[in-house]
C-alpha cells in the first residue's frame, strides 16, 4: 500500500473516531457508535466457522452483519473492518462478505480495510501516549505481556491485534513479537487480563444478538412472499420478545414448505 494511500486511510479513520466517544485512550463501545452514527447494525452468533461479517449498501442505509460467535475483540476487530470497507470502498461496490478477516490478507481491498480498523482502534498517537503515561520503565525493560493485556482492555483489542500494531509501528520488533507471544501462550490471554484487571469478556464470544427493530419489516415481508417459513419468522420476532399475535394485521397466512433459516433473511436483505 502506497504511503499517500495509507495517508487518507489514516485521515477518514480518524475523521469517524472523533466523532466516537472515547476513554482516556480507546473507543468505549464501537457497536453504539456504529448505531449512533447512522449505520444498521445486526449482530448474531451464527457459528463459530461462519462469515465473520460483511456491510451491504441497501438504498440509502448501509448494514453490517458481525457473527457474535466470535471473540469479543475479534468481533470489534470485525467490526472496524466492516466500517472500513463502508467508508473506502462502498461507493463503487454492492456488498462485501469476509470468510477470514485477518490482519495479514494480500488482497488490496482488505488490507485497507485492516489498515482502517487498526488506525480506528489503536492510533498511533494514542498508543505512545499510552506508552509514555502507562508502562513504566518502557525504554530500560521494554513490554510484557502483562502489558499487552492493559493495552488490550484500554483499546478493545486482542492481543494478536495488539502486537500487529505495535510491531507496525516500530514499537516492538519481531524478535520481540515471538518472545510476547509465548509468553501469551503460557500464561494464556484470559489470565493476564484478570491480573490486571483488564476486561475479560474480550476473550470470550459475547453470543449478542442484536437486531435494529427495522428488520421485523424484512422479516415480515420474507414470509409474506414465502422466502422464509414461520418458524423462522417466529425466531426472529423471538429476538423481540414478541409473537406472531403480535404482528397479525402485517402478516398473510400461507403454508410454508421451505426449509430455510435465519441465514436466508440475512442473504435476502439486500433483496
Amino acid at each position: 500500500m502506497q504511503d499517500n494511500r495509507k495517508r487518507e486511510i489514516r485521515i477518514k479513520a480518524d475523521s469517524f473516531r472523533v466523532k466516537c466517544k472515547i476513554s482516556k485512550y480507546g473507543i468505549i463501545d464501537l457497536f453504539k457508535e456504529c448505531g449512533r452514527l447512522g449505520y444498521k447494525l445486526l449482530r448474531y452468533p451464527l457459528g463459530e466457522n461462519s462469515d465473520l461479517g460483511f456491510s451491504v449498501k441497501k438504498d440509502n442505509d448501509i448494514v453490517i452483519f458481525t457473527n457474535s460467535c466470535s471473540r469479543l475483540s475479534r468481533e470489534i476487530f470485525t467490526l472496524a473492518h466492516e466500517i472500513g470497507h463502508a467508508i473506502l470502498h462502498l461507493e463503487d461496490e454492492n456488498s462485501f462478505i469476509d470468510d477470514n478477516v485477518t490482519i495479514r490478507s494480500t488482497d488490496e481491498k482488505e488490507q485497507e480495510a485492516n489498515y482502517f480498523a487498526a488506525c480506528l482502534l489503536m492510533p498511533s498517537d494514542d498508543v505512545d501516549r499510552f506508552i509514555d503515561l502507562e508502562i513504566q520503565n518502557f525504554h530500560e525493560k521494554g513490554l510484557s505481556a502483562m502489558d499487552i493485556a492493559r493495552i488490550m482492555s484500554e483499546f478493545n483489542v486482542s492481543f494478536d491485534m495488539a502486537l500487529n500494531r505495535l510491531e507496525s509501528l516500530d514499537i516492538i520488533d519481531s524478535n520481540q513479537k515471538l518472545c510476547l507471544d509465548n509468553e501469551r501462550i503460557e500464561k494464556r490471554v484470559g489470565n493476564l487480563l484478570r491480573s490486571v484487571g483488564g476486561n475479560a469478556r474480550l476473550n470470550v464470544p459475547s453470543n449478542e444478538i442484536d437486531i435494529p427493530y427495522e428488520y421485523i419489516d424484512y422479516a415480515i415481508y420474507n414470509y409474506n412472499h414465502n422466502a422464509i417459513p414461520k418458524e423462522t419468522l417466529e425466531r426472529v420476532l423471538a429476538c423481540y420478545q414478541l409473537g406472531i399475535e403480535d404482528v397479525s394485521d402485517k402478516i398473510v397466512e400461507h403454508s410454508d414448505d421451505d426449509d430455510d433459516d435465519l441465514d436466508d433473511l440475512i442473504g435476502g436483505l439486500d433483496d
